[in-house]
């Protein structure tokens, strides 16, 4: 168990590394295409099964409420990117299907994101570093283990 002056002074140092990425990463993001928010939605469907998921199972991973991705997502079933059907399995549930052509420009915007990231991230780290950062942040988002 760390000491608690240690711990806030480790939040505050990877709030601000965060906060200071984010913006850089948020100011050269191709948003032409899509907003930063419309990416985050596609690459989260990008990486589940089917590359469709519960509505309620995508928010948990986004950093907006249920409302705005409710209408983030009907933003993006209007622009064909995205579609939308009632879960077969329980009848109140909505499962979101990121189309062909969604996928497209995800894959499109993400070579562009990444290469963004990689000047950010991958230059200032080592390939220790990177995956230390990886392990560190990884074991932060899973929570202390029970």
């Amino acid at each position: 168990m760390s000491d608690k002056t240690a711990a806030v002074t480790a939040w505050e140092a990877l709030f601000r590394a965060q906060v200071a990425v984010f913006r850089q990463l948020n100011a050269e993001f191709p948003s032409g295409e899509l907003s930063f928010n419309e990416y985050d939605v596609l690459f989260n469907l990008s990486r589940c099964e089917g590359r469709r998921s519960r509505i309620r199972d995508l928010n948990r991973n986004l950093l907006l409420t249920q409302p705005s991705v409710s209408r983030l997502v009907d933003r993006l079933v209007s622009r064909k990117l995205v579609s939308k059907e009632t879960d077969p399995g329980d009848g109140r549930g909505t499962i979101v299907h990121l189309t062909d052509e969604g996928y497209d420009l995800f894959r499109r915007v993400a070579v562009t994101h990444a290469e963004s990231i990689h000047r950010r991230v991958g230059t200032a780290l080592s390939d220790e570093e990177l995956a230390a950062l990886t392990t560190l942040t990884d074991k932060l988002r899973l929570g202390p283990a029970e």
